[in-house]
């Protein structure tokens, strides 16, 4: 699969690219219960990088034509 998100890069809140996965709002409920993509609290800010979004984008991902029996 291509990369939703650029490998290398750094990725803050407010970043328009974040909006593909959630919003603000939706991240910070994740974090509050350990779910959603690893990130990096740094004091105040959180962080996310490009590699652990594409990471949890892959493991979220669901082939209909694998689950037919």
């Amino acid at each position: 699969m291509e990369n939703l998100f650029e490998q290398d890069r750094i990725y803050v809140l407010g970043d328009p690219e974040l909006d593909l996965i959630g919003d603000r709002e939706k991240l910070a409920q994740w974090r509050h219960k350990n779910m959603g993509p690893a990130f990096y609290r740094l004091g105040r800010k959180i962080i996310y990088r490009g590699a652990d979004l594409n990471a949890w984008a892959e493991s979220n991902r669901t082939d209909p034509s694998a689950e037919r029996v």
